[in-house]
């Protein structure tokens, strides 16, 4: 899946879209993105000058927009978001700079009427950089 398709399913924009590229779906099971982080990203040029590291933040939110599209291509998933209501077991163990190409793997643990949980896993390089379980709610996106 390609941006054009992955905007299809996630409302995100720049400069917070931080998926560029599904490599693996399967809806309601897991999904495999990829972030190629460049020195262009707006949080660089505060996170840390001289020192640039992808805030910890913004690497569980691209875990989180990888898991969005697992739910989101399902078509009755149509018109609602997931919104993060709880991170657990979030463990950083190596920083992600620009050049890096992260890749997000996601398992949807379970859903129950319209709360979920998942599990994920960003690395480069076939290295953990980080990894969590976060607990979503389902909601109607407002339209703006």
């Amino acid at each position: 899946m390609n941006i054009t398709e992955i905007m299809k399913y996630l409302p995100h924009r720049y400069p917070m879209l931080l998926v560029d590229r599904i490599v693996e779906v399967v809806p309601n099971e897991r999904c495999v993105g990829l972030k190629n982080v460049t020195i262009n990203e707006a949080f660089f040029q505060g996170h840390y000058p001289g020192s640039p590291i992808m805030p910890g933040v913004l690497i569980i939110e691209a875990i989180a927009q990888a898991g969005a599209v697992i739910l989101l291509t399902d078509p009755q998933y149509e018109g609602l978001v997931p919104v993060i209501g709880a991170i657990s077991e979030a463990k950083f163990r190596r920083p992600v700079v620009p050049g890096d190409q992260m890749r997000t793997e996601v398992e949807l643990l379970w859903i129950k009427n319209s709360v979920g949980k998942i599990k994920g896993t960003a690395t480069v390089e076939g290295e953990v950089a980080a990894s969590m379980e976060l607990t979503f709610k389902l909601s109607r996106m407002k339209s703006a």
